[in-house]
């Protein structure tokens, strides 16, 4: 840890006005500059992710198992690390049976295999390069900050346990597809994201544009999950779980309490955080452990998520004149 955590303790600055000198600016200022800490989680997280994606194509090996009429390998000058027919993956990977192999999500696998692990190796798989590349860079731009702000332990609890949610939540709904890939996590760090932007808002300057941009960013995603092909159940799962995790894990002390020790003598804070923190935290933790147990009941007693959610098919694709959507079942 590059600095000591403001939670430990509280930092020190360069003048000495008291809780209720301070601007909001200078008060998010001054959480920015003193809780730093070092990012490691989430480059092993990258790491980590492209070697299993290579370790699939070594285990594919597209020239040796590829015997179909779809056609040649792609970039067969890589050998065994060549990518299947655009055909079969457009996004330059393995097959979905090499993906199958490795731990990939299907409900038949979860539910009547009784492979409930596959719900959380799904999320260290991708479906091709393309698919890798868009994940690792959006994990990268979005993780790192958070892990400098909030640590470790707090990013790596989000990012697995949203990953296992959207699993949770795109295996309920959807039967006939193979899914794989991390974006159910990814989701749940923007979830985290726009929590702690509401459980810490007293601290943060231009609040509006804040949120407003990071709305925007959501939804943009979001609404990239209704063309065919994308699995946004995993999307949707990951992000509520992400949320919710947010108002759990991610609420900043009061500032008067980091710096109660630069007040007068006698006067202390009660409480480490505010009121509305503590609600937040108790609300958070009984929906997501009221969801994700009745979701995973659900799961494995079979039953369809669609049998209770009609109009949920539209949250994952939406049927136009272009396309037809195929997540009926």
């Amino acid at each position: 840890m590059a600095r000591r955590d403001l939670e430990s303790g509280g930092g020190r600055t360069k003048n000495n006005r008291t809780e209720g000198n301070y601007t909001a600016h200078e008060s998010s200022n001054l959480y920015e500059a003193d809780t730093h800490w070092t990012s490691w989680l989430v480059p092993v997280f990258v790491v980590a992710n492209i070697a299993v994606f290579v370790i699939s194509m070594y285990i594919n090996n597209c020239p040796k198992n590829n015997l179909g009429p779809q056609g040649g390998c792609v970039a067969k000058f890589l050998g065994r690390f060549s990518f299947e027919p655009m055909q079969e993956n457009p996004l330059l990977g393995p097959s979905s049976s090499t993906l199958t192999k490795m731990g990939a999500l299907r409900w038949d696998n979860v539910v009547n295999g009784h492979q409930g692990w596959r719900l959380v190796t799904c999320i260290w798989l991708h479906a091709g390069i393309i698919h890798l590349l868009a994940n690792m860079l959006s994990l990268v731009f979005i993780g790192i900050r958070l892990e400098q702000q909030f640590g470790f332990v707090r990013i790596g609890v989000i990012y697995l346990v949203s990953g296992f949610g959207g699993s949770v939540l795109s295996c309920l709904f959807i039967r006939d597809h193979t899914s794989v890939g991390a974006s159910g996590a990814l989701f749940g760090l923007l979830g985290a994201m726009l929590s702690e932007l509401i459980t810490n808002w007293t601290i943060y300057s231009n609040k509006a544009m804040a949120l407003l941009t990071l709305l925007v960013i959501i939804v943009i995603n979001l609404g990239i999950g209704i063309l065919p092909h994308v699995d946004n159940f995993a999307h949707i799962g990951g992000f509520l779980v992400g949320f919710l995790l947010g108002f759990i894990l991610l609420p900043r002390p009061q500032f008067g309490w980091l710096e109660q020790r630069r007040l007068p003598a006698g006067v202390r804070l009660k409480s480490k955080y505010k009121a509305y923190q503590y609600v937040l935290w108790v609300v958070s933790l009984v929906l997501l452990t009221a969801g994700l147990t009745i979701a995973l009941v659900m799961l494995f007693r079979g039953e369809k998520g669609y049998d209770h959610c009609h109009w949920c098919r539209y949250l994952t694709c939406v049927p136009t004149s272009k396309w037809e959507c195929s997540n009926s079942s």
